[in-house]
């Protein structure tokens, strides 16, 4: 994920979230607090403690009416202690001898085409794309990379262009210094291994995760349709119970990192892989929860998701969707029921995700009479906001219940 992770809160109430999250050292002092037009206030969260960071708690000790998401930040300033103690920075102060070196002079761009945040994990540091593109960094060699290293406490460097559209959404990254491009990632006791050239790692969705690990799924079948390298997989094994879960994963790449999970949390035994497209996937009629986690949308999996449910009992399925808000002049706002107004965002998003959860509810009932040729129930339990990527762009999740007549 790209940017700094920020709590949105409302400006009314930012100072008191401020306290709370410095109190707890989970404020990134590097960055200003950043107020935006829409009335809420970004409070930049260290990215080391993002996975501590729960919203439900931080909401009910401040104000359960207020703003409380995390979403992510490319435009947050530093701040006038980090900016002041710039010159200082071992990297910048270590990138300037070896231009020195070079019979190159150090400028202010240089300065702006340093990296000012990265993904650690473990001894590799992944750098993003906007950084180290002067051409004055060419005349260094393999020497830069030596010295961002030394710079950034680091054994292994790569940095990461794009996404590939070879339909995987692979990662175009470069290892840049280092043998071997394997990392081990740990997110609420889960241990994540994965090749970063091959596989990518969602910080991002480290609420969701955290919500999962909290579901009772023990006596459960859940099928995670998208499962990539376990994100959603693990927790329902590790920490939900789950008596055993079908994961569907159709990249190669993701499906090594996948067993390798699975067997380093020692729960393979509870679990089924399967690789290839889900849509071509030879089960039904056997699932109490699927999983559903892939944005911007996983509406091609709903008619695989519907034929998987149990059809004497049905089950529960969790649609993970990117939502578009309108802008406030063209918005229409429909009713908001208890579930959206429990969700963080402003009353305007919420109202949209409502609208869209009803729309989704309706739809997926249809696809349920088709598939069987009996009516269902649909009842939405739940709409999760998991973070946003823009004013009016929202990943969210929606728990929908579904039980045959």
């Amino acid at each position: 994920m790209d940017g700094v992770p920020c709590l949105r809160v409302s400006q009314s109430h930012a100072q008191q979230f401020r306290k709370r999250l410095q109190s707890r050292g989970a404020l990134d002092l590097r960055f200003r607090l950043q107020r935006d037009s829409d009335g809420t206030v970004l409070l930049p969260v260290s990215p080391s403690c993002l996975s501590q960071v729960d919203l439900q708690t931080l909401r009910r000790s401040v104000a359960s009416e207020s703003v409380c998401e995390i979403v992510w930040s490319q435009a947050l300033q530093q701040s006038k202690r980090e900016r002041g103690r710039t010159s200082g920075n071992k990297l910048v102060r270590i990138l300037q001898e070896l231009l020195e070196s070079h019979g190159e002079r150090w400028t202010e761009d240089l300065n702006e085409d340093v990296p000012h945040s990265c993904q650690r994990h473990g001894d590799l540091v992944l750098l993003g794309d906007a950084c180290f593109s002067l051409p004055v960094w060419k005349k260094t060699g393999q020497e830069l990379w030596s010295a961002v290293a030394r710079g950034l406490g680091a054994e292994r460097l790569a940095k990461m262009s794009r996404i590939s559209r070879d339909g995987f959404r692979s990662p175009v990254v470069t290892m840049l210094l280092g043998e071997h491009s394997w990392v081990t990632h740990v997110d609420n006791g889960v241990r994540y291994e994965f090749d970063v050239t091959k596989s990518m790692f969602s910080a991002g969705n480290i609420t969701e995760k955290l919500r999962v690990a909290k579901f009772d799924c023990r006596g459960e079948t859940v099928v995670d349709l998208y499962a990539g390298i376990g994100y959603f997989t693990l927790p329902y094994l590790v920490h939900a119970g789950a008596s055993h879960v079908h994961a569907c994963e159709w990249n190669p790449d993701a499906v090594d990192a996948l067993r390798k999970n699975l067997q380093g949390n020692g729960v393979s035994d509870r679990c089924t892989v399967h690789q290839g497209d889900n849509r071509q996937l030879p089960l039904s009629d056997l699932a109490d929860r699927v999983n559903l986690g892939l944005i911007p949308s996983s509406e091609e999996g709903w008619p695989v998701a519907c034929r998987l449910l149990k059809k004497t009992t049905g089950g529960i399925l969790h649609i993970h969707q990117n939502v578009t808000s309108p802008l406030p002049s063209t918005a229409v706002i429909p009713a908001v029921d208890d579930a959206a107004n429990r969700a963080p965002g402003k009353k305007t998003d919420r109202g949209v995700w409502q609208a869209w959860a009803d729309d989704t509810a309706s739809r997926i009932a249809s696809l349920l009479k088709d598939i069987g040729g009996a009516p269902w129930k649909t009842n939405i339990q739940h709409i999760e906001h998991v973070k946003s990527y823009a004013p009016h762009v929202h990943h969210v999740v929606l728990d929908l219940e579904c039980r045959p007549l």
